[in-house]
Parts: structure tokens; C-alpha cells; sequence
């Protein structure tokens, strides 16, 4: 695996390029080998011609006197090697090589060129016949010229090397181009390399494209948003940090002192006192640490730490009510569940979904004077058709309700908002409680793309707190 950006990119250049030079200099080696044959065949053909008219009736007998200007037309400056050969269809020899290395066929009307090896070496060899007449009777000559291939190989270097060289300069400077270009174009990159590796740690302020090119801004673009939720993050962190040190030091400081006034004491009755009001304060500090840890759980509960999967409410609901049943039959409140679905299903984690229904049912509760009623209701209701976030399937248009209704003193609703703050509580300074119930509530409301409302019933008394979740299908095989 090649991890160098210049390398890769280098590669995906020269593979192709020296493909292309490959076929494109075998084709000039080729078009080359076809001009210098060609070459060479004229000037072999225009010899033989020549030496053919020569060829005259001396006496009764055919003679031919080769001319000197038909061979020095070859004269070059590679010293090529120059045969010939003339011969009657009646196999006489009037000039040249009797082993001239070419069979004649006097059938051939058109001019046979050929390569056969003469001598240890190759022959570029022409045979050329004339007719010629004697009183009426025809006899044919024919005349074969041969060339050795020095030249013509001369000739094929000047016409193929140029171009081969012009495509492998052409290759170098492609390559020399893309070097270069590649390390002036990644300088943005490697500005923001060295922006980066020079930021303090706690560093959270955006990267600045600048003159980054378009095709890489989206890179940074990415990176801010990253930076930005991270920033939130962070926020979020620290906002918890502060509250919770803020919540837990007031406890601390008064179990601090009541450990100092019992200190103090000698009479085992007002000890016994301050034990169960220490007994009181640390189940206090108990159950505060506990909401916090939750509150923590349900910021982070669009985690992978959370896996999601398909849950029943109604089941998840009636094992709820049965944990909280103690705290209502202490409070003689009448605490029941009223579903209008056998099944409700929906898409989330199951400690997070139990979360959020232990904190609606127990701040009812505690809210709730005794001798109250609080009943939680389940129903299917059809989706809102704005600004629904559902589950693809049959169930998409389709969400799960839940409702925990009381008859307390309900919520003025102009805070209704407020109470969803952290640490925000519309209560008496004496009744119990963290303010953190619905906080967690909303968190966890929001991770699983529903919603959550307060309002009051319709004769006033009481609050009714209505969660909307998507509804998924069941799990496969269930039931």
C-alpha cells in the first residue's frame, strides 16, 4: 500500500502515459519501417528499370550493358552492398550473379520484392521483368537488383529515434510537472498541517480556508464542524461540572457541619438526631449523585455506548410501575397504567427508555399529594405531518404516545419551559428533590427523536406530561 499522495498520483500519470508511449512509439516504429522500406524499394525498382532498358538485340543475341547510374544511386554512406542480376527466361545469364538469392518467376507481371539472407546477411531484393522481342517472337527478361540493409537501418534511426524522443521528454516533463505542481498545490494543506500542530491544546477557534482550492475546502469545512461540536461538547461538560460541583458542596457542607455538632454532644437522643438527619442527607447526596449520572448518560445517548434496538413501552412501562409501587403506596397514591395498545414498539436503549419513564412516574409522585392519583397511558397516534422524524416501514406514519397524567398542583405555564432546566425546580425550598427529572427526561427524549410537552387537563387540576416516540416495527420472529 502506497501512502505518499505524490506517488499515487505520480503512478495514476505514468501508468497511463507510459502505455501511451509505448503504443505510440511502436507505431512510429512501424510507419518508420514502412517509409525506409519504401524508400528503399523505389530506388531498387528504379535501378532494375533502368538496368532493364539496357537490354537490347546485339547480333542476333540479347546483351545489356549495365549503365553506372544505376547503381550509384545507392551509393550511401552506410557502403551498402549492391547485386544484381539478368536473366533470360531461357535461364541465360547476361549480367551479374548466377546465385543471386531470389527464384525468378516469369509468370509475375508486377515487380516481387523480397528479404532473403545473402552472404550472412539480409537482401532487400526487387525482381523486375520486360518483355522484349525478337523478329516477332516474344522473350521476357527479367532483372532482380538487391540491397544490403546498412542503410535502410540508418534511414529507420533518423525517422523513429526524433519521435521516440520527443514522447520520452514529453514523459519527463509530465512527470517533472506534476511533482512540482502537486507540492505548490498541497502548501494550504500543509499550511493547516502547521496551523494545527502549533494550537495550544485547549485550542477550539475554526481552521481559516484561505486560499485553500474549492475541491479541498470541504475538507476544513468538515474539520470546523467537527471543531464546533466538539465545542459544544465541551461546554456541555464543563456547564455539567460546575453544576454538579455547585449541587453536591451545599450537602457537603451541611453533613460536615452536623458531623462537627455530634461531635459536640453527650446526650444519645440529640445524637440519634443528627444520625438520621445525616442518614437523610447522604440518601439526598445518594440520589443526587444518581440523576446526575444519569443526566451524563442521556447527553451521551446518541453514543455507540447506547445501542439502539426495538423495545416494547407497555412491557418496559408495567416493570417500571412495579419499582415505583412501594414509593406510591407510602404517599397513598392511587398509581396505574392505562394502556390502549397491547404493544407499542419503538427504536431506542432500554436502560435510557426505563430512565425516562422512572423520572416522569416518580416526579409525579413526588409532586402529587397524597391520596392523589397518577396513571400512565400508551396509545398509537398518527405522526405530525411537519417536522416528523419517523422510522421507514409500515409503522413511519405512526407514533408511540405515552402520557403520565396527576392531579397535583400542576405546573404554571409560563414556566413549563423553565422546568425543563437543569437544576430548575418549581416546588417549595422544603419539598424534596434534585430539578433534574425532567432535565434527564428530555435528554433522553430528544436522542430518540421524539418530543415532549407539558400541559394541564381539561379541568384544570394536575399535569399531564405527553411523550411522542416513532414507532418501529417488532423485531423479526417475535411473538
Amino acid at each position: 500500500m502506497i501512502d505518499s499522495l505524490r506517488l499515487r498520483l505520480l503512478l495514476w500519470l505514468l501508468i497511463p502515459m507510459t502505455a501511451y508511449v509505448g503504443i505510440s512509439s511502436s507505431d512510429a516504429y512501424d510507419n518508420a519501417v514502412a517509409g525506409a522500406t519504401l524508400i528503399q524499394d523505389r530506388a531498387l525498382l528504379a535501378s532494375a528499370r533502368m538496368i532493364a532498358g539496357q537490354v537490347q538485340w546485339v547480333d542476333g543475341a540479347p546483351a545489356v550493358n549495365v549503365p553506372p547510374a544505376a547503381l550509384e544511386m545507392f551509393a550511401s554512406p552506410s557502403h551498402d552492398n549492391v547485386y544484381y542480376q539478368v536473366l533470360m527466361d531461357d535461364e541465360t545469364l547476361l549480367a551479374g550473379r548466377l546465385d543471386f538469392p531470389l527464384d525468378v518467376d516469369f509468370a509475375d507481371a508486377q515487380p516481387v520484392y523480397a528479404t532473403p539472407m545473402y552472404e550472412g546477411q539480409p537482401l532487400r531484393v526487387v525482381s523486375y521483368i520486360r518483355q522484349l522481342y525478337d523478329n516477332g517472337t516474344l522473350r521476357l527478361v527479367s532483372v532482380s537488383v538487391g540491397q544490403t540493409l546498412h542503410g535502410h537501418q540508418q534511414m529507420l534511426d533518423e525517422l523513429w529515434q526524433p519521435a521516440l524522443r520527443r514522447q520520452l521528454i514529453l514523459l519527463l516533463l509530465a512527470i517533472a510537472l506534476v511533482v512540482l505542481g502537486l507540492t505548490i498545490e498541497l502548501r494550504p494543506i500543509l499550511r493547516i498541517k502547521d496551523e494545527l500542530a502549533t494550537r495550544e491544546p485547549d485550542s477550539l477557534t475554526p481552521l481559516r480556508a484561505g486560499r485553500l482550492q474549492l475541491e479541498l475546502r470541504p475538507i476544513v469545512e468538515a474539520i470546523n464542524q467537527y471543531i464546533q461540536r466538539l465545542n459544544a461538547q465541551i461546554v456541555v461538560q464543563k456547564r455539567f461540572v460546575a453544576d454538579a460541583a455547585h449541587q453536591l458542596r451545599t450537602p457537603l457542607t451541611v453533613i460536615d457541619s452536623q458531623i462537627q455538632f455530634a461531635r459536640q454532644l453527650d446526650d444519645p437522643e440529640r445524637i440519634a438526631q443528627v444520625l438520621q438527619a445525616l442518614h437523610e442527607g447522604s440518601r439526598n447526596m445518594t440520589d443526587l449523585t444518581n440523576k446526575l449520572l444519569q443526566l451524563s448518560q442521556a447527553e451521551a445517548s446518541n453514543s455507540a455506548a447506547f445501542p439502539r434496538q426495538p423495545l416494547d413501552v407497555v412491557e418496559i412501562a408495567a416493570t417500571v410501575l412495579e419499582e415505583l409501587a412501594g414509593l406510591a403506596q407510602r404517599k397513598h397514591i392511587d398509581l396505574g397504567m392505562e394502556p390502549d395498545t397491547e404493544q407499542a414498539w419503538v427504536l431506542g436503549n432500554e436502560a435510557q427508555l426505563s430512565g425516562m419513564l422512572m423520572n416522569l412516574i416518580d416526579n409525579a409522585l413526588r409532586y402529587t399529594p397524597a391520596y392523589g392519583k397518577v396513571t400512565l397511558g400508551i396509545a398509537l397516534a398518527p405522526a405530525p405531518k411537519e417536522g416528523s422524524k419517523t422510522q421507514t416501514g409500515d409503522a413511519a406514519a405512526m407514533h408511540v404516545v405515552i402520557t403520565v397524567t396527576d392531579n397535583g398542583p400542576g405546573i404554571p405555564a409560563e414556566v413549563r419551559e423553565r422546568v425543563f432546566e437543569r437544576f430548575y425546580r418549581n416546588a417549595a425550598p422544603d419539598q424534596p428533590g434534585s430539578g433534574l427529572g425532567l432535565a434527564i427526561v428530555r435528554e433522553i427524549v430528544h436522542a430518540t427523536q421524539g418530543s415532549i410537552t407539558l400541559s394541564a387537563p381539561d379541568d384544570g387540576g394536575g399535569l399531564i406530561a405527553s411523550v411522542r416516540l416513532p414507532m418501529t416495527t417488532a423485531p423479526a420472529g417475535y411473538g
